[in-house]
């Protein structure tokens, strides 16, 4: 005879297999034909590439970005690309996603041009790459503002109505550096570790009322925005090797594939989608053994520049490749540079 306490661990294990089937069977991918889509920093790189391929599945595109001559030159090249049909609407306006007015007045401007937001996807962000000792509280205060408070203000924007109609979704384009900390890069990594807490959080909430919160988590990826990231210390000794790593293939994903695995991941309802091997690997090392994790850290920040003569000033990667003036660097980084020019970067 079975005893209660065997019954209830029996049953405990099968409810957690039920459980563990239901997370991880194949899920029917949503028609997302008509629905409108708000993409924060979306004029260049994954923004971009993602608004193309809402596109393609005839959703309504509405993009912002800091940069109106940007935002128009976006908008007509979204237009112009073969998978967006003659009916394809886009609306690009201008908002810094780090102040709440102006992320509000951009909610109600999309709301008055398509009725409604379907989709929010919080995309926008800022690198600045350099050792802490030529980091600043500063550094800290915008990274926070762009990916921590850039997501939460559009978030926040719609999530009323979304909970008024009972449906809506959300993706957090978060990084691996929400998961492991990453030398060089810890402002960046503050705000990505915030981003990620947020997203899924907001999951656990609002799943049960209609609304699908999606976090992703990117490795390197080539988009060319390496050249638009902000360096400080020893600036081009820094830009060259955060140049190869978003550029090398192995150690970067082609922008087109993350975008369209990102939407399948939205399509399917998933909670979590980290990209690129490197990416998934370092998660779960991490989880698994954070001491090995810190010490390969720690392996990694000797081979990086060090501070000895570096600077505190933030310069922009166009600016430190000149300074660099490495022909073999520009050799290297070709595919790098390539989609620089396919996303808008340059």
């Amino acid at each position: 005879m079975v005893s209660k306490r065997n019954a209830w661990m029996i049953g405990l294990g099968a409810g957690a297999g039920l459980a563990a089937y239901a997370a991880l069977r194949p899920r029917p991918e949503s028609d997302l034909a008509g629905q409108v889509v708000l993409i924060t920093g979306g004029s260049r790189g994954l923004g971009l590439e993602l608004a193309r391929q809402f596109l393609s599945l005839g959703c309504k595109v509405a993009i912002c970005g800091r940069d109106e001559e940007q935002l128009a030159r976006a908008r007509g090249h979204l237009l112009e690309r073969p998978e967006a049909s003659p009916y394809a609407e886009v609306f690009a306006a201008r908002c810094d996603v780090s102040d709440r007015e102006q992320v509000e007045h951009l909610v109600r401007e999309v709301n008055g041009r398509f009725g409604r937001i379907d989709i929010l996807v919080a995309n926008a962000g800022i690198i600045a790459v350099g050792p802490i000792d030529s980091m600043q509280l500063e550094d800290f205060e915008q990274a926070m503002s762009v990916m921590f408070w850039g997501a939460l203000h559009p978030i926040w924007s719609v999530l009323p109505s979304m909970l008024e109609r009972g449906s809506g979704k959300i993706v957090t384009i978060t990084s691996i550096g929400g998961k492991v900390s990453v030398p060089h890069l810890v402002p960046y990594s503050c705000a990505k570790f915030a981003a990620v807490a947020l997203s899924e959080g907001l999951r656990t909430e609002l799943r049960p009322r209609g609304i699908d919160v999606v976090t992703i988590v990117p490795g390197l990826m080539r988009t060319g925005s390496y050249l638009n990231a902000f360096f400080k210390g020893r600036q081009e000794r820094e830009f060259a090797w955060f140049g190869l790593g978003a550029t090398l293939p192995g150690m970067s994903m082609d922008a087109q594939r993350a975008a369209r695995q990102i939407v399948t991941a939205l399509r399917r309802g998933k909670s979590e989608r980290i990209l690129t091997l490197p990416a998934q690997l370092a998660a779960r090392m991490h989880g698994a053994f954070p001491g090995l994790t810190h010490w390969l850290m720690e392996v990694a920040n000797t081979m990086l520049p060090s501070h000895e003569g570096g600077s505190r000033e933030l310069i922009p990667g166009k600016e430190a490749e000149q300074r660099l003036n490495s022909w073999l660097h520009r050799l290297v980084t070709g595919l790098g540079r390539s989609a620089a020019k396919e996303m808008l970067e340059v």
